[in-house]
Order: structure tokens, then sequence, then C-alpha cells
């Protein structure tokens, strides 16, 4: 009997800490989606002509990426080892193995994105600013993201 509350308390116990890692994974998975809506879904559309120009909605996507992207460092905080279930993209371990440089690429991004905020007129102006904010995101994306699909 008792070995078999123990076995069933352990079990509940690993459980538990599966769903804790995967709802971490979910968090900066979320996180990245929201940055990627934001520079992806409204900025870049913009700039190939595949939406129309819209002064409001350039503001809102840039005041979602200066208020999301400096919580990256803490978002990722933690390593959640496992990747977000059919997940186009995932974290490198490396990110927990050079924590520090993982966290030195966020502000070249945020200091992107304060350059360019204000100066959107537009859509030559906005294919200025993408680039600039991209090419940040990238210095990144190339070392501590993985293409999992």
């Amino acid at each position: 009997m008792m070995r078999t509350v123990l076995v069933v308390g352990t079990l509940l116990l690993g459980a538990s800490a599966v769903v804790a890692q995967q709802d971490i994974a979910v968090k900066q998975d979320n996180l990245m989606r929201g940055q990627a809506k934001s520079l992806y879904s409204v900025i870049l559309k913009m700039t190939k002509g595949e939406i129309p120009y819209n002064q409001a909605a350039v503001d809102t996507a840039l005041a979602e990426l200066e208020a999301s992207v400096p919580t990256i460092p803490n978002v990722f905080a933690t390593n959640p080892k496992q990747d977000v279930v059919n997940s186009n993209y995932g974290s490198s371990q490396k990110v927990w193995q050079n924590k520090a440089d993982f966290d030195s690429k966020v502000p070249a991004v945020v200091k992107a994105i304060a350059d360019v905020k204000g100066k959107i007129k537009d859509v030559d102006t906005l294919k200025v600013a993408y680039k600039s904010i991209n090419d940040s995101c990238n210095n990144c994306h190339e070392t501590y993201r993985l293409k999992l699909k």
C-alpha cells in the first residue's frame, strides 16, 4: 500500500514538472509569436504592399515591439528543456549555455526600435525601419533559434 502511494505520488510530481516545463516553453513561444505578428504580419506585409500602409497599425506594432522586446531575457530565464508541441521554431540550448551573450542581443533590438520610432511616415521609411529592426532580430535568431519543421 505504501509503495503504491509512493509510486502514484512520484508519477504525479513528474507529470506536474512536465506541465510546468511546457508552460514555460509556451510562454516563450507566445512572446516570439507576438513579436513576429507585429514585425511580419503588419510591418513586413506593408513594405511588400500586401496590405495598405496604415500609420496607426505601424505605430501599434512598434509600441507592441517596444513593450515586449525588453522582456525577452526574463521570459527566457528558465530553460524548459523541451519545445512547444507542433511549433515550427524553438530555442536552441545555446540560449542557456551562453545566456549572457543571448541577453546582450536584446539592447540592439530595443535601440533599433527606438531609432525608427517617430520617423516612419510612409512605405519608404517603413522599409528602412523594417530592415533595421529585422537585422537586429536576426543577429539573435541566427544563433539561438531552431527551425523544428
